[in-house]
């Protein structure tokens, strides 16, 4: 077994640590407060090449590996949630269906852009009554000549205002009495299609949260990405990928609380001592640091077995449920050490437990992790 990262993904973590630390951590207070999204970020983000990260080099992207893609976004997570989020869905909701089922065209057409950064990647699956109960999807898409014709609406939508094109999940039809689910790619510009910006949220203020309204939307029968009736099984894999940059931004988020909890209890005098002198903060210092450890190396044995060609989805819902869940513990226990300060925005804590709440909820919530695990152990 070697834990050492290779020569390239050293080089992405150098530099995406150096470039979060002086232009996404900065603003990031800011953005939270304003919900202002983080364009220019973005664009040069693009420019450093980090938009097609694990996509091939053909279509504008990197050729990177699944590491490294979970190494961004743990780092820009750390310095700002949002952000974080925003390229995690980029690369694992809005380009890895795209890589995964298009058509060569497809890609070409649609996925080249995504690298580029010229469009934001985003996926149309969760519903007012369809969220971790995907089977309960009601958005059709009738054919009608060479088209389909699409009518319903999404809610919780990453990135869609920011995206040209997205894939999104729809009722084609019925097999044997079940629902067929199928992916078709639509422009967001195309008449009868509404992205709404309107949501108020807890946390990951910055990012771009939408809802997707669809009113007769037309678009041509070769916008189906995959096989017709194979929706289901494509977002189930699309998922698993999605779960590994959801474990990534957990542990992110739970290093940054870590580190600001660590210098704060180094500088903070209580009783003629500083925090970090009092064993009961040093116990509770070193669970944290125990927690991120584990959390890191589970994330990164599901992307390894990915980049493997190895069956992921086990270790990829382990990694989520864990480190989504510690980040939350690693959030609250700041906050405590920080005391009163650690109730106020300045001090940066409490929005790494309001950012950290969405992670034990979006792409499976945690006891859909646990039925997952429960599933692949044979229960």
């Amino acid at each position: 077994m070697n834990f050492d990262l290779t020569q390239e993904q050293e080089m992405i973590r150098r530099t995406i640590r150096e470039f979060a630390d002086e232009e996404v951590a900065p603003g990031a207070i800011e953005r939270d407060r304003t919900k202002e999204f983080p364009v220019e970020i973005f664009r040069q983000l693009a420019d450093m090449g980090m938009m097609g990260l694990p996509f091939e080099e053909k279509y504008g992207g990197a050729g990177a590996d699944t590491i490294s893609f979970a190494i961004v976004t743990e780092e820009l997570s750390r310095a700002c949630a949002s952000t974080g989020i925003t390229y995690s869905a980029h690369i694992s909701l809005g380009g890895a269906p795209l890589n995964l089922f298009g058509t060569e065209e497809q890609k070409e057409k649609y996925l080249t852009p995504i690298c580029t950064g010229e469009s934001f990647g985003a996926f149309g699956l969760t519903e007012p009554n369809a969220g971790s109960d995907a089977g309960g999807t009601q958005t059709t898409a009738k054919t009608e000549g060479d088209d389909f014709v699409i009518n319903g609406g999404k809610v919780f939508i990453t990135n869609a205002s920011y995206a040209k094109n997205l894939a999104l999940t729809a009722i084609t039809g019925e097999q044997d009495g079940k629902k067929e689910i199928s992916a078709i790619i639509v422009p967001t510009d195309a008449e009868g299609f509404k992205v709404i910006d309107n949501y108020e949220k807890m946390g990951l203020n910055a990012s771009n949260t939408t809802e997707l309204v669809m009113e007769n939307v037309r678009v041509p029968q070769e916008n189906l990405l995959g096989k017709r009736g194979n929706g289901f099984r494509q977002f189930l894999v699309t998922l698993d990928g999605g779960r590994i940059g959801i474990g990534a931004m957990a542990v992110g988020i739970a290093q940054a609380a870590f580190d600001r909890a660590l210098r704060y209890s180094k500088e903070r005098k209580q009783f003629g001592k500083s925090l970090s002198e009092f064993q009961v903060n040093q116990f509770k210092l070193a669970d944290m640091a125990l927690k991120i450890e584990l959390a890191r190396n589970m994330v990164y044995k599901a992307a390894w077995l990915k980049d493997q060609g190895r069956p992921f989805s086990k270790e990829a819902a382990m990694c989520k449920l864990y480190a989504s869940e510690i980040a939350m513990e690693v959030a609250d226990e700041a906050i405590q050490l920080h005391g009163g300060y650690g109730y106020m925005k300045e001090y940066e804590v409490e929005r790494y437990m309001r950012d950290a709440k969405l992670l034990e909820i979006g792409e499976g919530t945690s006891e859909v992790q646990h039925m997952v695990i429960a599933r692949h152990i044979g229960v």
